[in-house]
This record gives structure tokens, sequence and C-alpha cells, in this order.
């Protein structure tokens, strides 16, 4: 008897040889008497089903990424690398590849949802939100998403797109809930979503998704049917009170310029004025102490030309005849003094004199002035 360290004694037999006996009787059973060698092909049949399998092994073997995928390829469920896009290698039947579109823009509406029909419908219990003023409105919004890191976007997030509309959600809440009605509804739109992206893309960030926001855009920002009267009349009120706040200040920046030029041209003329007064008095003071300088050096000369030039002033601005000296002496002189009373005070021309003749009008006789002949 042959010794068996499981029963040393040999009175008991092992239970797992016999349950290996009746697994290898079963097996026998299945198969004929040759084996597997029996049921396999040989000769041609043999090779084609192996250039087969060689073939569905290179096809599996082989993966191709477009310009605009990423791909990531899976061993036995568990992500292990990230390829770029173009022909990859990967090993078939153990690695599997997925391939996101990483350049390609996704969109989640948050407030509303649109149709098949391209209809739009609110979502009241996502687009009322609260302001810090204590008002209630109807948000209607969009966010624009495209994804960063592919690895992050499919296995550390379960629903990225409902994630994203909540995260979103609950950003706008927290921006509206610090900002009043009226930037809301006016001026502070670009502010509201500006903030809004920068909260939530830190949300996100927190949540390693691998997503990048690339916009929050504000469809509709309207208040409850039941006050939107009350609130468009106050809106009209508040755009109306700009629109004339802006009307004032441009004319004011168009007044004011105006007439600050209108008096530095003042002030400019006024300096030129008086630079020429001075300039000019100064020129007849050096004029002056000139001549004064000449009269004391011949006073007779100076007298005489200071007398000639006075008469070229005065002379051309009086009526005057004159009369050739040797008709003077024919001629008897009158003096018109009904005339020189109105025109002003007249010369009578003496015999031997130079005197210029004027046609005398109709009405009245000629008058008669005269100046002393020049020598």
């Amino acid at each position: 008897m042959v010794w068996d360290p499981k029963d040393p004694w040999g009175k008991k037999p092992d239970p797992l040889e016999e349950v290996l006996k009746q697994a290898q009787s079963q097996f026998k059973d299945i198969f004929p008497s040759g084996g597997l060698k029996s049921l396999l092909p040989s000769g041609g049949a043999w090779n084609i089903i192996i250039a087969a399998l060689v073939i569905f092994l290179v096809w599996q073997s082989v993966f191709i990424v477009a310009p605009d995928e990423e791909g990531v390829v899976k061993r036995f469920g568990v992500p292990v690398r990230a390829v770029e896009p173009g022909p990859h290698f990967k090993i078939p039947l153990v690695e599997s590849v997925l391939q996101p579109k990483v350049a390609k823009l996704f969109r989640v509406e948050v407030g509303f949802r649109t149709n098949q029909q391209g209809r739009q419908q609110m979502v009241p219990q996502e687009a009322l939100m609260l302001t810090g003023d204590m008002n209630i409105l109807a948000i209607e919004f969009i966010v624009q998403y495209k994804i960063k890191e592919a690895r992050n976007f499919l296995f550390n997030v379960a629903d990225i797109h409902e994630t994203i509309g909540k995260a979103a959600e609950a950003s706008m809440r927290e921006v509206v809930g610090k900002s009043k009605i009226d930037e809301a509804l006016t001026t502070g739109k670009a502010v509201i979503q500006q903030d809004t992206l920068t909260l939530l893309q830190t949300i996100l960030d927190q949540y390693q998704s691998g997503v990048q926001i690339a916009a929050v855009q504000l469809q509709d920002v309207d208040p409850p049917e039941a006050v939107a009267a009350a609130f468009k009349d106050v809106t009209n009120a508040k755009e109306d009170r700009e629109k004339l706040i802006n009307q004032a200040q441009g004319y004011r920046n168009d007044i004011i310029p105006r007439a600050k030029g209108e008096a530095a041209e003042l002030v400019n003329r006024a300096k030129g004025f008086a630079q020429a007064r001075l300039n000019r008095a100064q020129g007849e003071t050096n004029r002056f102490l000139a001549t004064l300088k000449e009269y004391n050096q011949a006073k007779d000369v100076i007298t005489k030309r200071i007398y000639i030039e006075t008469m070229e002033e005065i002379l051309p601005h009086t009526e005057k005849i004159i009369i050739d000296g040797k008709g003077g002496e024919r001629l008897l002189p009158y003096l018109p003094l009904d005339r020189l009373s109105r025109s002003g005070p007249s010369t009578i021309a003496k015999p031997g004199s130079h005197v210029e003749v004027e046609e005398p009008r109709p009405d009245l006789s000629p008058t008669i002035k005269s100046r002393n002949a020049r020598p």
C-alpha cells in the first residue's frame, strides 16, 4: 500500500482527489477519444483561421484619433495613458480607447429648455432667483464649455452635463444674491456673467472635472409675470433718466469747451490789441523824439514841414475852390455866410493865390476855400 500524507493510515479517500476524478470522467464524456485535435481542422483551413485571427488582432491593435479628439486608452477599464491625434497602437482585447471631442463647444441650458422644434420653455425651479435687495427675477442663461483634460472629463464625474448645469445654477444664484435688481436688469449684466463664469470654473476645478468654461451668456432677465408690467415701467423710466443724463452731459461737454475757446480768443485778442497800442505808442514816442531832435537842429525847416504835413491831413477833408492868380484879380470875393454856418469855417481866397475850382451845385453858390500856394 502506497503511503499517502493526507491519509497516513489508508483508511479514508481524499475528497479533492475524488472531485478531480469526476471532472476528468466528465471531460472524457464530452470530447471523443481523439481529444481536441480531432475537433480542429487541418491543412488549408487551419491556415485561413490563423490568417483571419492575425488580421483581427491587427485590426484591434490599431486606432486613429481625429484632429479634434483626444484618445484615452483603458486597460481592463482603468485609464493608463492619453494620446494625441493620429494613428496609435493598443493591446488587442486588453485595451480599449475612448475618443472625446476636445475641440467641440458644448452647451448647457439653465432656466429653460429648447425642444426639437426650436421652441424654448422656461423651467421655473431653475430660473427664479432672489436678488440682494429681496426681489425675484426669472433668469435664463446658457453655459458653453470645452474639454480641457479628457481623462478627468471621462472618469472623475459621473454625469458631467448635469453637474455643470447644477454648478452653474448655484453660481448664478450666489452672484445674483449679491447684486441689486437694477444691476441685473440694466447695466450689471456683463459683471454678473463674468463673476458667474469665474465662480463656476472654480467649482469645476475643485471637482477635477477636466472642463474649461468658455462663456456664460444671459438670455432673458425678466421679473415674474405677475409684476412684469410694473417692472417694465420702472425700467423704461430709468432708461429715460439715463438718456436725459447722457444728453445733458453731451451738451455740457459741447458748450463748456466752446465757451472756454471763445474766452481764450477774447483774451488773446485783447492782449494783441494792447500790445499793438503799446507798440504804436512807443513808435509815435520815438518818432516825436526824433522829430524834436531834428527840430532843435533846424527849427525853421521843421516848422514849415510840420505845417505842410498838417495841411495835407486837413485839406483833403474840406470843400475848396481854387482860382488862378490872374483870374482872381478880376473876381469879386464872395463869402457865403449862410452856407459856412452849416458846413463849417472856410478860408476866402486871396488874390494871387492858387485856387481849385469845383463844379457848383444848382441850389448853392460855389464855396471859396483857399490855401496859400506852396513856394
